[in-house]
């Protein structure tokens, strides 16, 4: 017996049921699910990942929430970098645009 809001066997069968908990929870736009995605560093950071693993799940993302905005993406990149990734690129003697 499956219980909803409806009450009590509302569902017919699992398929009714899983259609149901599917359009209740779970998000149906891959646009947005990707766009929310690369709003929360802790979905789309590196963490664990090898540095070229968090290169192609970025850029999977980014093709698939459709960002052009070049310095939006760059600055999210960099966010999901760690840290210690980061500071050695900080500390790289040469590439580094003047601070002039």
């Amino acid at each position: 017996v499956f219980w909803h809001s409806r009450g009590v066997g509302s569902f017919a069968d699992w398929a009714a049921f899983k259609k149901d908990f599917q359009a209740e929870f779970f998000l149906i736009d891959p646009t947005k699910t990707a766009a929310l995605a690369l709003h929360n560093r802790e979905q789309y950071g590196q963490e664990k990942r090898m540095l070229d693993e968090y290169i192609d799940f970025f850029q999977a993302l980014v093709k698939q929430a459709t960002y052009s905005n070049g310095l939006q993406l760059c600055l999210a990149f960099q966010d999901g970098l760690h840290s210690m990734l980061i500071e050695h690129i900080n500390n790289l003697a040469e590439g580094h645009p003047d601070n002039e």
